[in-house]
């Protein structure tokens, strides 16, 4: 799975915004929704606790585990779909701001 340039940028600031608030866990959204993992998925629409489901149909927790190819196929699905937005962290810190160059990384 190949990110591109200009989404790998937005996916690092993002991903440094997430885990320096969150530190890459579940945080809890309005008492019944979290979102989990390193792409901070949420159980809205994505996925179901304790069970496969929700749209990218997996189980919330799986994204908690060291392997990353499930979360990083779900957050491509969203992102597909939705661009950033889905992300509110993405919407409320980083949009209409510039970005950083990550391309000699």
């Amino acid at each position: 799975m190949n990110f591109n340039n200009f989404c790998v940028t937005r996916y690092l600031v993002l991903l440094l915004l997430l885990i320096f608030n969150f530190l890459a866990k579940n945080q809890a959204k309005m008492f019944t929704r979290f979102s989990y993992g390193l792409f901070q998925i949420n159980s809205k629409n994505w996925c179901r606790k304790g069970r496969k489901g929700g749209i990218c149909n997996i189980k919330c927790e799986d994204f908690l585990s060291d392997e990353i190819s499930d979360d990083s196929r779900c957050a491509m699905q969203i992102f597909n779909r939705h661009g950033f937005q889905a992300w509110p962290g993405w919407v409320n810190k980083c949009r209409g701001r510039a970005m950083p160059d990550v391309s000699r990384c």
